[in-house]
């Protein structure tokens, strides 16, 4: 075979492979959780977000990175297996507290990727720039609390917290990556007679916090006694000092009509009152009224309560 014949084979056999690779490379497809780039010798162009079918000028003019749309979970401090193991990296979550306790603190981070262009070209590792980001993050975060938050009620505002400083610092590093969520999985001393101890303290804690809201129960229950107590009290004394008004206005009706009867007969009227004030205070007496006419004989009247008839007798029969 002549030296012509070989080049022009290898030739139309090179002319071949460029064909299959130029027809291979020349359309792509986006599924619709998916998002793709495409770079035309190593600059990124648009960013397809449109699922289907999608073409392009062969490799390597133009190749495609495709990224996913959905949530991921970096795991800090742990990683599952598929096993349902779990690895543990105690140097990894080992901290320190504002108050100088040591604690072992493991979390997720929900994350997202929203720009994929700078994901692929502002960090050679995004994924390793986001860990780092969040060790920070919960380390500055934790640094800042009490032992007693993080162990019990202050876990959500350390969440908080977190998730804000590592939006921020995710933000500043621009590498396309945006942070959904922070949750802490374990907060615990790594110590287990600490632990114990703190766990102590904590019930100590809830028993002072039980103890005091039962005080308050029976204070406001008392209280709400005392002042029914106080309301029926002061209508009480309310009611008296309406009956007694009503007494003394009556009191002065009579008083007035009485005195308005002395006015018009006043010796018969001073005789009444004064028989009617001693039928009142000697009710079992017999009262006589005596009267001397200088002869020989005494009338008298006895007067009785209840007696319908007056009685008069002689002298010589006393």
């Amino acid at each position: 075979m002549s030296t012509k014949r070989v080049l022009l084979t290898m030739f139309l056999g090179l002319f071949a492979i460029v064909g299959v690779i130029a027809a291979l490379t020349t359309w792509y497809t986006v599924d619709e959780s998916e998002q793709a780039v495409v770079i035309t010798f190593g600059k990124p162009g648009e960013t397809i977000t449109e699922s289907g079918l999608h073409f392009k000028l062969p490799w390597p003019v133009q190749n495609v990175e495709v990224l996913s749309k959905e949530t991921f979970s970096l795991e800090f401090g742990y990683k599952e297996r598929s096993q349902g193991d779990m690895d543990v990296y105690p140097m990894e979550t080992k901290m320190i507290t504002g108050d100088e306790f040591f604690v072992l603190t493991d979390l997720v981070v929900q994350w997202r990727i929203t720009d994929p262009k700078k994901y692929l070209f502002h960090s050679q590792d995004p994924k390793e720039l986001l860990h780092s980001a969040t060790s920070s993050a919960i380390r500055s975060i934790i640094g800042n609390s009490k032992i007693d938050a993080a162990l019990t009620d202050g876990k959500s505002d350390i969440e908080s917290k977190t998730r804000t400083l590592l939006t921020q610092l995710m933000e500043k590093y621009d590498v396309g990556i945006s942070v959904l969520g922070v949750k802490l999985q374990d907060v615990e001393l790594p110590n287990e007679e600490v632990r114990a101890a703190f766990t102590a303290v904590t019930d100590a804690r809830e028993m002072k916090n039980t103890k005091i809201n039962q005080a308050d129960k029976y204070k406001n229950q008392r209280m709400g006694e005392v002042e029914g107590e106080i309301a029926a009290i002061k209508s009480k004394a309310e009611g008296q000092k309406v009956a007694r008004i009503e007494q003394a206005v009556g009191d002065v009706a009579v008083f007035q009509q009485l005195y308005n009867e002395y006015k018009d007969n006043k010796v018969i009227t001073r005789e009444r009152l004064v028989l009617e004030t001693l039928e009142t205070v000697l009710p079992q007496a017999q009262i006589y009224i005596m009267n001397d006419d200088e002869g020989s004989t005494m009338k008298y009247l006895p007067i009785q309560p209840g007696a319908s008839k007056p009685k008069e007798e002689g002298s010589d029969g006393q």
